[in-house]
């Protein structure tokens, strides 16, 4: 079993770099209980931007911006490993991609959450507005 414990290592951030499908599955199976492994080429193809959060080469975080074609933007998929979690890497992932999004014309960046990530969000700059979610 490969040990994901965090070490005294530098975390280093890269936006849009090439990313190992296989170590994105992990990553998100360590993180979300019902996580499947799927194929990630289309959805980042797609994408705004993407930001990945690496220590000693190995993926830590992860988080990734869809968007309308236009000015708004959509935070998807926030994720750092759970020993690496209260560190600050998921508010940085969130602050880059962010800026990526702001550098890329985007006005607006839209993220929803669980009551219990309130926190975390508020923290990162986020504000509470009324929303509407259908199930599909």
């Amino acid at each position: 079993m490969i040990s994901h414990a965090p070490d005294a290592a530098a975390v280093i951030y890269r936006v849009g770099c090439p990313l190992d499908a296989d170590a994105l599955d992990d990553l998100l199976a360590a993180s979300w209980p019902d996580y499947s492994p799927r194929d990630w080429r289309p959805v980042l193809s797609r994408s705004l931007a993407y930001v990945c959060a690496y220590q000693c080469e190995r993926l830590i975080g992860f988080v990734h911006v869809a968007w309308d074609g236009g000015l708004h933007a959509f935070l998807l998929d926030p994720t750092v490993y759970p020993d690496y979690r209260r560190r600050g890497i998921g508010t940085e992932l969130v602050r880059r991609a962010a800026e990526a999004a702001r550098s890329q014309g985007a006005a607006w960046l839209h993220v929803d959450y669980e009551p219990h990530l309130v926190p975390f969000y508020e923290g990162c700059g986020f504000r509470r507005t009324a929303a509407g979610l259908m199930r599909l």
